[in-house]
């Protein structure tokens, strides 16, 4: 299995032997809650251990794989955190893809198990209902997690034999969205989620943290804050799907310090009426990632509810990350902030030439470079190429994609998905102008612009509005937009939706509204 490659902090860790710590010096400690369900450090370090030593008794080696399907729950973190254990990665599936993509994702992670939830198969069509499923909850198909568990080989107080986990042995496979084709799975290292787990001291993780999770456990979005709360002891409270008022009330009741939403989750507690009537006081750092993130909403966030905010700019693959702290650059909002230390950001053309250092007229596509970079794609080395950048000198960046540019003081603005810009008439239209402009219009709840296939001009610009009530009338809308935009960028149609088609982690599929249009569908 290919691994990443990475700087290892010298204090080198594995999360294994973190809990393990924990366990012994604050054994009643809660390591994860859920609803009425507790585990404690002592009792999620002796179930690790059984699901450790059960992998072993079934004869799998470290640098082997498992799959996970399911709803977050104690269950799935401590089967995630005992593979570790045992030296085997994890291959965290997400429910809400085809089942073609599925059974794709799990025949390229070629893993041993498939740990599920009915939940998650119902949504699948079955594709799990097969003898290398084991079943979370006891209700889906397969051999039920206490019954594997309950082997005469493994038995309650049962330890696994112990095994050497280096910084470039994988830790997990995180499999791309599939929105644009197949998945690609991308292979993390123990020695780059060793360097999360180390830059928590940056955001005063600690024994005495509570984070509060709403996304899925087979989100990259979720992992960068669940490692780093676990390797300092603190609890992680796990959500199996987000509410905003549900949210709101567990986030007071437990007294949280942390917590990692996507820019929607934000939107949808922020309009909450009854938002401020709830005490979250004891925040320390809300963190942000995956999806654009407005300033007008961090500007109010950052208003409404105490405690630092941080936005996250980077892919899964590694390469560069810049980190915005909102709070203590309020006129900086627009961007994602500058790149993070060590972390090394450029920009380059079309051809692939690196745009002139302190440009700031100038976009180009981002490329980074820091010490955790992916080898490659799992099993695509073709994926891989395309996915490199190397300067003059032979340094190997990551493409990410996205167009942006930067500011005098060396902050990133990101203009778009160089995959979503429009191209009309010769001229390059970002869909994220336009779909700011919308968003001011007071009918206006939610949008999205995407490029169609165009005789006259090659690709014009649509969008997809969510009204904010029944009134609204796309032709007025569309008329609003174009005349406060340049000629270039008006809108051909407009299209309203009672909803965008999102991601688990809030992310507009835009490929699903770009087929919605171009086969007719004129709803």
């Amino acid at each position: 299995m290919t691994a990443l490659t990475a700087t290892p902090d010298p204090a080198y860790r594995t999360l294994s032997d973190l809990v393990r710590d924990h366990a012994r010096a604050r054994p009643d400690r809660a390591a994860l809650v859920q609803g009425d369900e507790v585990l404690s450090y002592a009792a999620l370090d002796a179930l690790m251990d059984r699901i450790a030593a059960s992998l072993q008794r079934d004869g799998l080696q470290p640098g082997d794989a498992i799959t996970i399907c399911a709803n977050a729950s104690p269950r799935y973190a401590a089967v995630f955190l005992g593979a570790l254990r045992a030296g085997v990665a994890v291959a965290p599936l997400a429910p809400s893809v085809t089942p073609e993509s599925f059974a794709s994702m799990r025949g390229d992670a070629q893993a041993r198990w498939l740990f599920a939830d009915a939940a998650a198969l119902e949504a699948l069509a079955g594709e799990g209902d097969n003898d290398d499923c084991i079943s979370l909850d006891g209700i889906a198909p397969g051999r039920a997690f206490d019954a594997w568990l309950l082997d005469d080989n493994a038995p309650e107080g049962a330890r696994p034999q112990p095994v050497d986990v280096p910084p470039e042995a994988p830790f997990n496979i995180i499999y791309s969205s599939g929105t644009t084709g197949m998945p690609k799975g991308i292979v993390q290292s123990h020695g780059m989620r060793w360097s999360h787990v180390a830059r928590g001291a940056n955001y005063r993780y600690g024994p005495d943290g509570v984070t509060l999770l709403a996304t899925p456990l087979y989100s990259n979005t979720t992992l960068v804050v669940f490692f780093p709360t676990i390797g300092f002891g603190g609890t992680v409270v796990l959500m199996a799907k987000f509410d905003a008022a549900k949210y709101l009330a567990l986030a007071q009741a437990h007294r949280i310090t942390h917590t990692m939403l996507v820019p929607v989750q934000y939107q949808r507690l922020m309009a909450l009426p009854c938002f401020d009537a709830h005490d979250l006081s004891s925040t320390l750092f809300k963190f942000c990632t995956s999806a654009p993130f407005s300033a007008a909403l961090k500007a109010d966030v950052l208003a409404r509810w105490p405690g630092g905010l941080l936005e996250f700019y980077g892919m899964t693959e590694g390469g560069g990350t810049c980190i915005l702290v909102a709070h203590e650059h309020p006129d900086k909002l627009h961007t994602v902030g500058p790149p993070a230390q060590g972390h090394d950001i450029r920009l380059i053309d079309e051809e692939g030439v690196e745009l002139p250092a302190g440009d700031t007229t100038s976009t180009g596509e981002v490329v980074g470079h820091s010490g955790g970079m992916m080898i490659g794609y799992h099993r695509q080395p073709a994926k891989t190429r395309e996915a490199e950048w190397f300067a003059p000198d032979g340094k190997r960046f990551i493409r990410t994609g996205d167009v942006g540019r930067f500011d005098a003081d060396g902050f990133l603005v990101l203009m778009d998905r160089k995959k979503d810009m429009v191209i009309s008439g010769g001229f390059n239209i970002y869909p994220s102008d336009l779909e700011a402009v919308l968003r001011e219009h007071p009918a206006v709840a939610d949008a999205a612009v995407v490029g169609v296939p165009s005789e006259l001009w090659g690709e014009t610009p649509v969008a997809f509005v969510v009204p904010r009530d029944g009134a609204a009338r796309a032709d007025e809308i569309m008329q609003w937009l174009n005349q406060r935009v340049g000629k270039t960028q008006r809108l051909s149609d407009l299209r309203l939706l009672p909803e965008l088609p999102r991601s688990a982690i809030g992310k507009v599929l835009k490929r699903e509204l770009r087929d919605l249009y171009t086969t007719g569908d004129k709803r």
